[in-house]
Formats: structure tokens, sequence, C-alpha cells
């Protein structure tokens, strides 16, 4: 394995460790495995399980230059998940890698050096880690290495958590009162974010919703916002004219590092043959390909596809609406239910509903999302709106019912409703009439028509970015030529 390793530049990558932050870095990793790099791609002990329990005990057996470590994530067991097979709690983690995660990360790295010396691997070149954690920055300049952060956001939902401090400040945050969230205080315009002045507090990442003035999740991002600075350059799944206004304010932002716009990850990926890297997954839950299967038996654009992500929990009173306005719709539906989805409980359909949807819907615990959003029969995405699955739906032209839980969900659907057009929101607490409708108007009403050419027209888009000629691309070998090789020979 020593003539394998050597010359080669090696990259160390760590995700937040949740699913919709997992993705986009192991995408870049396959970029980056494509292009010459060892990689290493470090998963916290619990998703190491949860990804071998997915994918079977030799999964992570990697390639010879695409290796797999672990670090612990210093939380205890989760006592309500025996099969420790849910997304675990975000401010937990938040907590967690703040205080317990750089010293495994320094004791990895230098059993990843001590390996290379005796040839097993070539020494660590660069660091790379999302962009919602610190310590890999404070481990790179330790080494002396250049430390890359992947922005699993998009542009504008980075660059409002980065001004965190400016409305404190300001007075904004922490909001005075409850009632700040329901007496129209939350349409007030945002004038003190350079690009984006068009959007208003309830379109900003939704941590600012507190009226704690130590709320841990402010203070959590406040922090990281100021460490941010001190990484070699900010990589951003999407292409600059995604996100013109927010981008080019980053780009004008004389405390930011440099930037680098290198999406979509997946038509990116498309550009290389892969095929050696098929066996490589992300996924933590066990994917249902038979979904597939189901999509050939119908029609072009015929399906709803309904997947809130990873994270996002609704009250049984609210999955019986969306249920019930799906099965009202007369559309076929494939919907992803996780068996986490609901609060407190497993998910109960009734018969009644059961019989009213047999022949026209499948109801899975998760899928390959690209491919079902790439399938000639999906018509519309009823999504959470997390920037992934925007990206994705991008990809494959398919318009949006948005129905955003938490998080940058608010900002990516004020982008796909209010700037892209390609998408209509849905109320918070959707009734099943207004689902039944929106569905309906998308699927086969006018404004879906108009969207659906729309969401096309941004495919197309996406497509010449990232060929070999387009901007995606190409600031992609600039990022490998300028930042990454900095310190190899």
């Amino acid at each position: 394995m020593g003539s394998i390793a050597e010359g080669k530049p090696h990259a160390v990558l760590t995700p937040y460790p949740l699913q919709g932050h997992i993705n986009p870095l192991f995408k870049l990793a396959k970029l980056l495995h494509l292009r010459g790099f060892h990689i290493t791609f470090v998963h916290t002990e619990y998703n190491y399980k949860r990804l071998l329990k997915s994918k079977g005990p030799n999964a992570l057996d990697g390639l010879p230059d695409f290796r797999f470590e672990t670090i612990p994530d210093g939380l205890p067991p989760l006592e309500d998940d025996a099969d420790g097979d849910v997304s675990q709690d975000i401010p937990s983690l938040c907590d967690s890698i703040r205080n317990n995660f750089l010293q495994p990360f320094r004791d990895l790295l230098a059993r990843l050096n001590h390996s290379a010396t005796a040839a097993l691997n070539p020494p660590v070149t660069c660091l790379i880690s999302d962009c919602c954690m610190t310590f890999p920055i404070q481990a790179a300049h330790e080494l002396g290495l250049p430390i890359l952060l992947l922005s699993p956001l998009s542009a504008a939902a980075f660059w409002s958590f980065m001004h965190y401090r400016t409305l404190s400040d300001k007075g904004i945050i922490p909001l005075k009162d409850e009632t700040c969230l329901t007496n129209g205080y939350l349409e007030t315009k945002v004038d003190c974010i350079p690009g984006l002045q068009k959007f208003r507090l309830k379109d900003l990442t939704d941590f600012i919703r507190t009226t704690d003035p130590n709320d841990f999740m402010v203070q959590y991002f406040t922090e990281v916002s100021e460490r941010i600075p001190r990484a070699s350059a900010i990589v951003f799944n999407n292409f600059d004219e995604l996100e013109r206004d927010a981008m080019d304010a980053l780009y004008s932002s004389s405390m930011l590092p440099s930037l680098y716009t290198i999406g979509p990850f997946p038509l990116l990926l498309n550009q290389s043959p892969q095929n050696h890297l098929l066996s490589l997954h992300s996924n933590l839950w066990k994917e249902d390909t038979g979904c597939l299967d189901w999509l050939e038996s119908k029609e072009c654009r015929s399906v709803v596809y309904v997947n809130f992500g990873s994270i996002t929990v609704m009250s049984a009173e609210q999955l019986l609406e969306f249920a019930w306005g799906l099965a009202n719709s007369k559309k076929p539906f494939l919907w992803i239910i996780r068996p986490d989805l609901v609060i407190g409980g497993s998910v109960i359909l009734s018969s009644e509903f059961v019989n009213e949807t047999r022949d026209r819907s499948l109801i899975a615990s998760w899928c390959p999302q690209e491919e079902v959003l790439n399938h000639r029969s999906i018509g519309v995405f009823l999504t959470h709106c997390g920037w992934n699955s925007t990206i994705e739906s991008i990809c494959g032209g398919v318009p949006m019912l948005c129905w955003p839980f938490f998080a940058d969900q608010p900002t990516n659907c004020r982008y796909i409703c209010n700037e892209w057009e390609i998408g209509i929101e849905v109320d918070s607490n959707a009734k099943r009439e207004e689902v039944e409708k929106l569905v309906n108007e998308l699927m086969v009403g006018e404004k879906g028509n108009k969207m659906r050419k729309k969401a096309m027209e941004f495919k197309k888009k996406a497509e010449e970015v990232t060929s070999p000629r387009g901007s995606s691309y190409i600031n992609l070998d600039t990022l490998i030529q300028d930042m990454l090789l900095k310190n190899t020979t």
C-alpha cells in the first residue's frame, strides 16, 4: 500500500454529526478523491454504528485510499432509543462538540501521521470541516495545515448566523417577549445584514426566535462566527447566480477568508466516472430502493414526493392533516416517514386512509432521494426545505411545496417561494384542505406549470455551471490548487 499512498495529498474530513451535514461533506470527499486525494472521513462512533446497521457490517471497509475513522461524541446513550437509530439532540451535540471533540480529534490526527511513517497512508496535508464546528480550525493551526470549511447551509443562512452579534448589538434579538412571535414583529425587514435587505426576520435562521438573552444556540453560533475567519477558505454547495445578493455581500466582506461556490455537488459528481465509489454511502437509515420500481409504474410528473428530512418532527394531528390532504388530492404520492417523525410515538394511519390511498401511494422509511427527484414520474416535492433537499430538487427540476420546520429552512423557503418562484409555502399549522388545494395547484394548475418551467431553467443553469467550462467546475480546480495543495510537494 505504500506505493499507493506515496505522494498523494491527504484530506481529513469531519462533518457535524447529523445526516443533513454528513451528506454534502461526503460528496465533497468523493469529489476530492476523484481528483487524486487520499481521504479519511471521520464519523462519530454513534453514527458509524448507524451506518453499519443501515448498510451492513462491511459497508465502511472503504477503499485503500478512502478510509473511515471515528471519534467519540461524548454523549450518554439515548435512553429512549435502544436501537440507536435516531438523530441526536442538537443543543446537546453542540455542547459536546464545543467541550469534548478537540482532544480525540488531535489523537486521531497523531495516529494518522504516525501511520504515515510506516507508509500505511500519506501524511495529513489538509483538514476539511463543517462550518458549524470550529475545533478542526484549532487543530489545523496547531499542525500548520490549511483548513477548509464547508457550509452545509445556503450562503444566506450562513451569512445570517455570522451576524447574530450584530442583531444582538442592535437590540433586535433576543425578542422582547413571546408576543413578538405572533404580533407581526417577525415581518420586520432586515436592514443590518448586507445582501439580505429583502429578507424579513422570519426568513432568517430560526434560532433568533428566542426571548432568552443567554440562548444556547445563539451563543454557540456567535462563537462559531467569531472563529470562522481563521479558516483558510469556505466552500458553498451553490453557484453564484443562485444566491447573487448574498454571495456578493460575502465576497465583499473583509472579515472572511477566500470563498468558493462549487455546487451543486450532485451534478459536479456526475462529471466524473465514479463506479468505484458506488459502494461508499452516507445515509444513516436503510434505504428502500423498491420505491424506484414503484415509480416506474407511474406516469410522467404524476407523483407527489413527500419527505420532511432527517430532523423534522410533528404531532400526530399534524401528520393526519398532511395524510388526508394528500389522500383528498387524489394524486399518487411517495411519502417517506421516518420511525421518529411523530413526536412521542409511532406513526399510526387509519385503515380508512390506507384503503383510500392503497392503489396510489407508497410509504417508506427512507429512500435514495437524488434518484427519486430525478425520476420522470415526480411532479412535486413536499419538503421541509433543508438545503440538501433544495439543491437536489433544483438538480431534478422539480417545483416544491414548502413546510419549513427550523434552523436554516425558513431562509431556504424564502428563496424557493419569493426569490426563485419555484415553490409555494404551506402554513406552519397546515390543514388538509390547504394541503389538498396546494398539491393540486402545483401538480395541474397554471401557477404550478409556471413554477415547473422556472425549476427546469434553474436545472439547466446548474448543469451549465458544473460542466467542465462552468464556474463551479473551475472553482473546484482553483480551490484544490490554491488552498489544498499549497503545503504538498
